[in-house]
């Protein structure tokens, strides 16, 4: 088998998967089960042999012809790509075979898996697409898929509601995407991926601030950037592993790896706004996680605040530089922010699922006010969901640790402002993970869900062993480097600053976990709540502001002018064009059907009228 025939057995698995599953078996959830648990098995094995094959190629054909414009299909596998695909597929097996456990009582199943296997051939299309035609349409496909998991519980309200959320958002930073998609090609006569680097290394690029930002507004929807960020911590309404698999290692990750994929056209103002976004995001979203319950929650603005660091060393990562009259831009980021979606995809997927067991194990208890003492009960998931809170929280030789030293390296060379957010983001993430952590493992039990907690079994347990591993060797240099090749050499390297760095890395760690863990006191009351009010109601009034300032556009905006269109095509439109036109053709109707009498005399004159009327029209008289 080809390497290239490879590729596309890889791609066509789970698409084969979802055919079946939702053709022949979506009333045996236990088949469904088996048939999408093997073939991510077989995508796992297929994938690890394709990546340390250590061939790469691109190859394509066409697929749509319209005149002149042609849209491709086609595989560009490079490092970048075999990156990318590890995270997918390695991730995703481990995802299938905790949901095994996870859905096990769960009366759609079938449904569930089979939304699993679309979303995966989703995935990987994007990661092995040659061009952003290509790349477009599994984005989309993503986005369909997503919308599948995230409203499986479709008779909750809540759950029907976050996904049509989730859809919508994405679309509004898509249509941006498409825009961006569309003017490079009218500019540059392609969307190939290769053939742009090509026109990057010759000087062909006419260097544009709008094509990439354009493009950015698909990241920004797809990796919950501001201000498009509030579909993530609702998606949360689907099941747990769910959230794994999209919310934490590969769709929210799709984003920073388009960006990664278009680094040619990124020009220093448009990487200026990229990583200011970014840094923001990383801030905002760590603020609203200090005053969160659900358990998941606190998890999806863990994430949306990890995405801000990966957009943040994007930017951070380049330096503009004049060369023939035109600002290039070498991005170094790409390496920091790739390291850092590696590592996080370890260590959140380690988190969700850790979290979906503690749910799992209380009957599925999910405000962490009513946990406590889980430790004891749950030695497994607090072993390996301790060395997840460690990894984000950046303890020493730790996979999150390398990760956040080479954005904070990036940050200290680069910018000293965007340093400071990060580094004060650093510190309240190692203060809100080590509350949660500290509320649901210790203390005693506060419900009796908690009491009457158990440890999950097999199928759950293996997943967080072997993630756990992962979120401390994930960062490891000789690890990363067979993983990514080349990429590896793109993260900034300085002994000295490396030295700063460590010692700043530590000094968050313990302000922010000392901090919250002298703080915190085992309870079933919120204690910044108790003892600073104003502040907790602060942080609230944030988290819930843009879903205010949204609800007060679509209601006072949107819905108005959609009543003021409606009332225009009433008028008009219905009216006047349509019910006018009608009326007049059945006017002239009324007037022929009354020459029909049916008397010959009132036939004959309007025949002398005729004849008069074409001799007058044949002698010119009109």
């Amino acid at each position: 088998m080809t390497p290239v025939q490879q590729a596309l057995f890889i791609l066509l698995i789970p698409l084969a998967s979802a055919a079946i599953i939702a053709l022949f078996l979506r009333r045996s959830g236990a088949i469904a089960t088996a048939v999408s648990v093997t073939a991510a098995a077989a995508l796992a094995g297929l994938s690890l042999g394709l990546i340390f094959g250590g061939e790469r190629f691109t190859a394509s054909m066409e697929w749509l012809r319209f005149g002149s414009f042609s849209i491709s299909l086609g595989f560009k596998f490079d490092d970048l790509a075999a990156l990318m695909l590890f995270v997918v597929s390695f991730v995703g097996f481990f995802i299938h075979l905790f949901s095994t456990g996870y859905m096990h009582d769960d009366k759609a199943r079938a449904r569930y898996f089979g939304g699993l296997s679309i979303f995966m051939f989703s995935m990987l299309g994007i990661v092995f697409a040659d061009n952003l035609f290509m790349m477009f349409i599994f984005w989309e496909l993503v986005g369909f898929s997503s919308y599948l998991l995230i409203n499986h519980y479709h008779e909750k309200q809540s759950a029907a509601d976050a996904s049509k959320k989730a859809f919508i958002t994405n679309r509004v930073g898509d249509f941006g995407f498409l825009l961006g998609i569309i003017l490079c090609y009218a500019t540059y006569g392609t969307v190939n991926l290769t053939e742009l680097n090509a026109l990057g290394e010759t000087g062909g690029l006419v260097y544009s601030r709008l094509i990439p930002l354009l493009l950015f507004c698909g990241a920004v929807g797809k990796s919950a950037q501001m201000p498009l960020q509030v579909w993530l911590p609702d998606a949360m309404e689907g099941p747990t592993p769910v959230s794994a698999l999209i919310h934490a290692a590969t769709m929210v990750a799709a984003g920073i790896y388009m960006l990664c994929r278009i680094e040619v056209l990124m020009v220093a103002e448009a990487l200026n706004v990229i990583m200011w976004v970014g840094a923001i995001t990383a801030l905002y979203a760590a603020l609203c996680a200090i005053v969160q319950s659900d358990i998941k929650k606190v998890l999806a603005y863990s994430t949306l605040s990890q995405l801000g660091y990966m957009v943040a060393a994007f930017g951070l990562g380049s330096m503009a530089v004049d060369h023939g009259g035109h600002e290039m831009v070498i991005a170094a980021g790409v390496g920091a922010a790739m390291f850092h979606l590696t590592t996080h995809a370890f260590f959140k997927a380690l988190l969700f699922l850790g979290s979906g067991s503690v749910i799992h194990g209380c009957h599925h208890e999910q405000d962490i006010f009513k946990m406590g003492g889980l430790a004891k009960k749950m030695p497994i998931t607090f072993i390996t969901f301790t060395l997840g809170v460690l990894a984000i929280i950046g303890f020493p030789f730790l996979a999150g640790f390398y990760s956040k030293d080479a954005i904070l390296l990036l940050a200290m060379q680069n910018s000293a402002p965007v340093l400071g957010i990060l580094t004060f983001s650093a510190i309240l993430t190692a203060f809100y993970m080590v509350r949660m952590w500290k509320l649901v493992f210790f203390g005693s039990t506060r419900s009796d869900n908690a009491a009457h907690a158990h440890e999950s079994g097999l199928s759950m347990t293996i997943p967080l062993l072997v993630l756990g591993v992962l979120a401390v060797a994930g960062g490891w240099a000789g690890v990363y480097g067979k993983l990514a090749g080349e990429v590896a050499h793109l993260v900034p390297h300085s002994d000295a600053l490396h030295t700063r760095v460590l010692i700043v890395s530590v000094i968050v760690m313990v302000l922010g976990g000392g901090a919250a863990w002298l703080f915190y006191k085992p309870s079933d009351m919120d204690t910044l709540e108790q003892k600073s009010t104003g502040l907790f109601n602060g942080l609230t009034a944030l988290k819930e502001s843009f879903d205010v300032v949204y609800g007060y556009y679509v209601a006072k905006v949107q819905q108005r002018f959609a009543m003021l269109l409606n009332f225009l095509e009433q008028i008009f439109l219905a009216g006047l064009i349509i019910r006018g036109f009608s009326g007049f053709v059945g006017l002239l109707g009324l007037g022929a059907r009354a020459l029909h009498t049916g008397s010959l005399h009132a036939y004959v004159y309007w025949f002398l009228l005729g004849v008069v009327l074409l001799w007058a029209l044949i002698t010119g008289m009109f």
